[in-house]
């Protein structure tokens, strides 16, 4: 048997023929990547790409499968409030209405124009930015969502810039005094806070703070004229909602990700040399924790997009989800389906941005060998 070094191509079959013939060489298979004589990649382009630029090309597979899956979600979206029972034509005319006026009703809207045309108009004036108009207001649904969506994340940001980093030093406390009473006490506190619902914090923040104390604004309205002191005192409450939904989910990630690093060996030999613990958890166990807590931390950041409707609606807050619901309550379809869309591409574009920052922190990736 004849077998061929590492520069001496494919190594020959074992076997031979019972009339004398020489072995054969395996036959590549069609779309593979092989080796030639002279070390050079073959095969074909994404594969060769691959393999040269790995960390771009995971990279764009990200980006790929978020625009596919936000494609599929807006035929679920669009199927969806299709499937819904009712007419938004009767419930707009009221029930006696006659056959002829909900007909007409019905053609004026373009309803009775074909499942798949309409599918096609309406994908494509959302990729354009154009949502159409709104059947109850016929004003313009990209025009109201602008300023709507622009509320929702002013009140996602300042609840963001408060939780995350009280949520990442809580999980470094936690870790510093792990299994002592400061970690106890923020465990306790954690489990509570994921225990209970947005609206029932909600509720009792409104009756503490804004009934009984009367330190608090509520309803939380904001309008163009307000001034942002005068903003931020209206969203006091809705934020500090979010704040207490989200922070435990942060805060918990983070510590039992620093605490699956604490073991490793440079960790027990910055400890041997003698060094403090925060220093420690700050300058060597927290960096290489970094991808998971960014994972947890993009996905509440979706949340604090996508989930403020229950918040919105509980403060009477003019943001996305407070409008969503009110052309819910009226069948105002166009709104639903736009909101529902970009409630979705928020959602899955922050977690695409979660992969693609783990991917950038992980070394192995960034310097392959």
């Amino acid at each position: 048997m004849t077998g061929g070094g590492p520069n001496t191509g494919p190594a020959l079959t074992t076997g031979m023929a019972a009339g004398g013939e020489s072995p054969s060489l395996p036959t590549p298979v069609s779309g593979t990547m092989v080796t030639s004589p002279t070390g050079v990649v073959t095969g074909t382009f994404w594969r060769r790409f691959t393999l040269r630029r790995p960390l771009a090309a995971l990279i764009i597979q990200r980006l790929g499968l978020s625009v596919g899956l936000l494609f599929a979600v807006s035929l679920m979206i669009f199927g969806g409030v299709e499937a819904l029972p009712g007419d938004f034509a009767t419930t707009y005319l009221g029930q006696s209405a006659t056959p002829q006026a909900v007909e007409n009703i019905r053609k004026d809207l373009g309803l009775d124009k074909p499942l798949t045309e309409r599918y096609l108009n309406w994908l494509g004036g959302a990729v354009k930015g154009d949502f159409g108009t709104s059947w109850a207001s016929k004003n313009s649904v990209s025009e109201q969502i602008g300023k709507r969506l622009g509320n929702s994340l002013f009140l996602a940001f300042f609840a963001a810039l408060v939780s995350v980093p009280l949520a990442v030093a809580l999980g470094m406390l936690a870790v510093q005094y792990r299994n002592r009473l400061p970690d106890k006490i923020i465990n306790v506190i954690s489990l509570a806070a994921i225990s209970l619902p947005e609206f029932f914090v909600g509720y009792l923040l409104i009756l503490f703070f804004a009934v009984q104390f009367g330190v608090a604004t509520f309803p939380a309205t904001v309008y163009d004229s307000m001034g942002f002191g005068e903003r931020l005192s209206a969203i006091a409450l809705p934020v500090a909602t979010l704040v207490l939904v989200v922070l435990a989910h942060m805060m918990r990630m983070t510590r039992a990700a620093i605490l699956n690093v604490m073991s490793s060996a440079y960790v027990e030999t910055a400890e041997l040399k003698g060094l403090s613990a925060f220093r420690i958890i700050a300058k060597h166990a927290a960096p290489n924790a970094v991808a998971p807590v960014i994972n947890v931390i993009a996905l509440n950041l979706a949340y604090l997009v996508v989930g403020v409707v229950v918040v919105e609606v509980v403060f009477v807050y003019p943001g996305m989800g407070q409008y969503m619901v009110d052309a819910v309550t009226v069948r105002d379809m166009p709104v639903v389906q736009a909101c529902g869309l970009i409630f979705a591409a928020f959602y899955i574009f922050l977690n695409m941005a979660a992969d693609i920052l783990a991917i950038l922190a992980n070394p192995r990736l960034r310097h392959p060998r």
